[in-house]
């Protein structure tokens, strides 16, 4: 990834301006892509009697939805199904930060705030169909999405629990 930076460098200095942007953006990819791979250690393992999948990690350019990284996890038992997802800068983060300080927002969606482990969180919760999402702002600068189906308020809760936040707020 060095090399590649310098190689833009050069390209900068000697006029090829096109060629050290292209250079720069490949090179920020590669560090979005480093992001992701160490925000996947982040996620939860699964809680007892659920069985998790492996992590996946995405990290996108600017050109696609303004750019982020995201990392996610899918978790079962039975036909209960939970995701938990961590997107960091992404544009997205935005609107979700707006929703999360204004009560307004949050209770026109149907949501009601909560605080999870210090943690601004908006949740949602269908008790009749079994499902549910929560939203997460950590540090002005990550949202943590959890979402289930066939799953109690608890169950969501719980894996809301289990991620550390504060780790979270060191990358």
């Amino acid at each position: 990834m060095l090399s590649t930076i310098r190689e833009a460098t050069r390209q900068y200095e000697a006029g090829d301006y096109t060629g050290a942007a292209s250079n720069l953006d490949y090179a920020a990819q590669l560090v979005r892509q480093q992001k992701s791979e160490r925000m996947k250690a982040l996620l939860p393992e699964p809680l007892d009697g659920w069985e998790g999948r492996e992590a996946n990690a995405q990290a996108l350019g600017a050109a696609i939805l303004g750019g982020g990284v995201t990392v996610s996890r899918d978790y079962r038992r039975g036909s209960s199904n939970i995701s938990v997802e961590i997107v960091s800068d992404s544009p997205v983060l935005q609107s979700v930060l707006m929703m999360v300080n204004n009560p307004m927002f949050a209770g026109a969606g149907g949501g009601k705030l909560e605080t999870l482990k210090g943690q601004r969180a908006i949740l949602k919760f269908d008790g009749d169909k079994k499902k549910g999402e929560m939203y997460v702002v950590v540090d002005s600068r990550f949202v943590v999405t959890i979402k289930g189906h066939h799953i109690t308020q608890d169950d969501l809760l719980a894996y809301g629990e289990a991620i550390d936040y504060t780790s979270l707020e060191k990358h």
